[in-house]
């Protein structure tokens, strides 16, 4: 039993899904002794007009998560988390979009609702700790009396780039009992559990968003993203027209319909302009970024430039840079070797080892299409 572990709090509040992940971090906890009680976040407005879509999530996840609860024969709450998660998770996915930028909305929830707004209801229901299925490892470091964020022991799955944001303070009220375990072996106890969940299909999707909704979602909170708008070539000369500038990501290369001897991609998207910017795949590549909203896991945080990895998306190898912190939140990347369709809106992670330094959101590359593109714009 952990340090962690053997103190007297007890009582742990499970973040439940009705998944296989949070379902056997449940069952591994009230195994240990833990008093357990599993709670679910109600996100999505019961409204008429997105009523299909809440009976969905309901279905899907709070009917899920109680009946795992049942079977554990643990308490199972229903949380309304609905009016947080509007203000800081699906306002902020659309007013990324407007700008031209490409949100991952799994880090806002993480900051802002599972170990912001949840946690704090957890805490009110007596709940000494919030636990949570990721695949991520949260150590104590003695000598500093500080907290580490660690990837988890299945590398396939790890989730340590989506929790990047956390603060010591949540940190220290988390548990993440999945970390040591691969996804194999959480299938197995699963089975062991007797849990009726062992071959869900897992989902894919934005969870606030059903299969097949994403753009019906966006045209409801930002119509103007459906109006057609020119297709710029690195030069500004107009090449063609698009659909409208949610449907284009950068490093898009199918589906543009323009014609062109070399092929051509998506370079940039411009939200004010409402342009979509294309260039050649090497105009794809950049060497330099710079990420603000930084967030540093040890108060220390870095203080002068340091070699370490970053990724610049979840299923991103990662890359050799130098980190430099320009300000308190904002820091400029520079890789060893340029990297491929660094992407505004993204999340730019930083590692030591196995160890989360920090990251922060990418704002700007120094890809040539983009500064050429607005250059000419201006």
């Amino acid at each position: 039993m952990s340090e962690r572990e053997s103190k007297m709090k007890r009582k742990v509040a499970v973040a439940m899904s009705g998944g296989v992940d949070s379902s056997v971090c449940a069952a591994l906890l009230k195994e240990k002794g833990y008093e357990v009680i599993g709670v679910t976040m109600q996100i999505w407005p019961g409204d008429k007009e997105k009523g299909r879509l809440d009976r969905h999530y309901t279905i899907n996840v709070i009917d899920a998560a109680k009946r795992i609860a049942d079977e554990l024969g643990i308490p199972h709450y229903v949380l309304n988390l609905r009016d947080v998660f509007e203000k800081y998770v699906t306002a902020n996915f659309c007013d990324e979009y407007r700008k031209g930028e490409t949100p991952n909305p799994c880090i806002r929830c993480n900051k802002y609702i599972k170990f912001g707004a949840l946690l704090k209801m957890a805490n009110q229901l007596g709940a000494d700790y919030l636990a949570t299925g990721h695949y991520a490892k949260i150590e104590y470091n003695g000598k500093t009396g500080e907290y580490l964020l660690k990837k988890g022991a299945d590398l396939d799955k790890d989730q340590s780039y989506f929790l990047y944001t956390m603060s010591q303070s949540q940190l220290k009220n988390i548990l993440m009992p999945l970390g040591d375990y691969t996804k194999d072996e959480v299938r197995a106890m699963a089975r062991d559990f007797n849990l009726p969940i062992v071959d869900r299909e897992e989902s894919q999707e934005i969870c606030f968003i059903p299969t097949g909704g994403y753009p019906e979602f966006l045209k409801r909170c930002m119509p103007e993203a459906f109006k057609p708008g020119p297709i710029l070539n690195t030069k500004g000369e107009i090449l063609g027209e698009h659909k409208g500038v949610l449907f284009y990501t950068i490093g898009q290369r199918r589906g543009l319909g323009i014609s062109s001897k070399t092929p051509l991609y998506v370079v940039a998207i411009d939200g004010e302009k409402n342009a979509v910017i294309v260039g050649t795949e090497d105009e794809l590549y950049s060497d330099e970024l710079k990420a603000s909203e930084v967030n540093y896991i040890t108060t220390e945080g870095l203080k002068k430039p340091a070699r370490l990895r970053v990724r610049i998306r979840y299923r991103h190898k990662e890359a050799e840079a130098m980190v430099y912190p320009t300000t308190k939140n904002e820091v400029r990347i520079k890789f060893a070797q340029p990297q491929r369709a660094i992407t505004p809106g993204q999340a730019a992670v930083f590692y030591d080892g196995n160890i989360v330094v920090g990251g922060g959101v990418i704002r700007r590359s120094t890809q040539k299409s983009p500064r050429r593109y607005l250059a000419i714009s201006k």
